[in-house]
């Protein structure tokens, strides 16, 4: 009796440990139960719905065409320098090329022709290293702002990547590790209070930032950053081989989120980035005063940074 005592508790236990750990499925918007949707909207490839939202001159008298990608914890009216998603389909399955490749069937359908520009902020930034790799052909040009590192891309020194990483937090180091090795337990560990997303966090999500759900905002975006890549970053070949465009990396020097020794290194190894390290800035680059106006006369004019 002692023995299926045991074995009935153990079982309790693992099936406890088993939905604990489970992310609730996701919220599809205009389905049951899902969020309403509000903003226009393109359907990709496989049948998902990307949101955007149009900023600047109407389309038929502007002269350049931007995707704006933002970062970790907004949406698509955070667009500091200039567009993109919320209100989308959730991608259980998406990987850093399926995000590249929905930035160009987005900017295909809004009719942005051949070539056209991207700026990406933080997350939305790192995500622009992956354009180079599987978009190239479609850059005008790009700007990556303090573009999100992920401190197991190969290539780094060992002594850089390790000293960058324990100068973070240690929650905050707890958190990228589970992501990295253990992405399956990220939204157990995340909905700790010991995480770096702490509940007082969480509870912060604007309604419709977080509609598609905790785990496709917050969780996921994590797993992608700071996983395992299909592509080494430090290896890219320039996208403009004839140098008929720039990619323009903006870094501040005082940025507590992404250390500035790392990002200096990946520019010093691809001479075909124009590196620009602005000394007394933080990782809110493109929020500081006039940084916007600066940052969009050197991409699209080619404007000398001041």
């Amino acid at each position: 009796i002692f023995q299926k005592l045991l074995l009935v508790s153990f079982i309790r236990i693992v099936a406890w440990a088993y939905k604990a750990i489970q992310p609730p499925q996701p919220k599809i918007p205009c389905s049951p139960g899902g969020p309403p949707v509000t903003a226009p909207r393109i359907k990709l490839r496989d049948g998902r719905h990307l949101a955007y939202k149009e900023h600047g001159a109407p389309e038929d008298v502007t002269k350049f065409k931007i995707v704006y990608v933002h970062g970790y914890y907004s949406c698509r009216h955070d667009a500091v320098v200039t567009n993109t998603f919320s209100q989308s389909d959730p991608d259980p399955q998406r990987t850093t090329k399926s995000i590249a490749l929905d930035i160009e069937e987005l900017a295909d359908q809004l009719g942005f022709g051949s070539k056209f520009y991207i700026v990406g902020y933080s997350i939305g930034g790192q995500i622009l290293r992956s354009c180079i790799k599987y978009i190239p052909h479609r850059l005008a040009e790009e700007a990556l702002l303090a573009s999100a590192i992920n401190y197991w891309w190969p290539g780094f020194p060992s002594n850089m990547s390790t000293e960058a990483y324990n100068r973070m937090l240690q929650r905050d180091q707890w958190a990228l590790h589970v992501a990295h090795y253990t992405s399956w337990l990220t939204y157990w560990w995340n909905t700790q209070n010991c995480s770096l997303l702490s509940a007082e966090v969480r509870k912060q999500v604007q309604f419709e930032v977080g509609q598609q759900g905790e785990f496709e905002f917050l969780h996921l975006g994590l797993i992608i950053a700071f996983g395992t890549w299909e592509i080494n970053p430090v290896d890219l070949e320039s996208p403009f081989p004839n140098n008929e465009g720039t990619i323009h990396v903006w870094q501040g020097n005082d940025d507590t989120l992404v250390p500035v020794t790392m990002q200096r290194f990946i520019s010093q190894q691809l001479p075909w980035i124009q590196y620009h390290e602005l000394p007394k800035y933080g990782h809110g680059i493109p929020y500081a005063n006039g940084m916007s106006d600066v940052i969009t006369k050197v991409l699209l004019l080619r404007e000398t940074a001041k």
